[in-house]
């Protein structure tokens, strides 16, 4: 299936690993320009000499999606380098994982800096451009508790559940001008961020992490925990001219774990 995007450019928030690095590298396939950010300049660079092997142009800024500077560093080298920008793919690290009566004001002050506001400002950066030409992709990767609350990730379930609905109203406000909004919701995705949870939950369960993964991937319909690469060729499509009447949507990649049906 040809997406339509060859030459579109993209910026891929938290790519230097894991899902951010993976959307990266479905969005190169299909021929876009891409600038990726990430606090860790080794890492990011490595991800670029792989973006740049498929053939694409990449651009590599270290930022802190924390800072607003540094979004708007990352904004205006993007644009400096590459022109206005189509895609968005918002990404972030997840915020402290623990139970509410654990949880001090500061844990909850430092996720909406991490987990919210990097998303609406760097929505504010590339809508302007967006509007002018009549087209834009915005995809909130978020994660599965946005629909399916999980305990130990309190601060998370509150805030991906609100990202949700920023996807939504936005998608509302822009729709007429050829602007999509979505959400990713992906479920157990083997990355850095698994590892880090399961090693908590496997402690506080007395188990090993192997007995841990083991069992997860059995509560999953699909038998298996998700791969990075199934999350970044969904966002891929979600960013695709065939995707263009697809809006307003919080789509799940989680082999079937999320028993919501709204």
């Amino acid at each position: 299936m040809e997406f339509g995007i060859q030459n579109r450019v993209a910026m891929v928030a938290a790519a230097s690993k894991g899902l951010g690095r993976a959307t990266a590298i479905s969005l190169a396939h299909e021929g876009c320009k891409v600038s990726i950010c990430g606090r860790s300049g080794e890492s990011l660079e490595s991800v670029r000499l792989e973006l740049e092997a498929l053939g694409v142009d990449a651009l590599a800024i270290p930022c802190d999606v924390c800072q607003p500077e540094d979004l708007e560093r990352w904004h205006q080298a993007t644009v400096a380098r590459f022109g206005p920008v189509d895609i968005l793919v918002t990404n972030t690290g997840g915020p402290k994982a623990a139970v509410f009566q654990e949880l001090s004001e500061s844990d909850w002050e430092a996720g909406v800096a991490s987990t919210l506001m990097n998303v609406v400002r760097l929505c504010r950066l590339v809508l302007p451009d967006m509007r002018r030409r009549g087209w834009g992709r915005i995809v909130h990767i978020t994660s599965l508790v946005a629909k399916q609350p999980a305990p130990i990730l309190t601060i998370s379930s509150t805030l991906r559940a609100g990202i949700s609905g920023l996807t939504k109203t936005l998608a509302q406000e822009v729709a007429r001008e050829g602007i999509t909004v979505n959400a990713l919701l992906p479920g157990h995705i083997m990355t850095d961020r698994q590892a880090h949870l399961g090693g908590l939950k496997a402690k506080a369960e007395g188990i090993s992490l192997e007995e841990y993964f083991t069992r997860t991937a059995a509560s999953i319909p699909a038998g298996r925990i998700g791969k990075p690469e199934e999350v970044g060729d969904a966002i891929a499509f979600l960013c695709s001219e065939r995707a263009s009447y697809l809006t307003g949507v919080s789509l799940q990649v989680d082999g079937g774990i999320i028993q919501s049906t709204f």
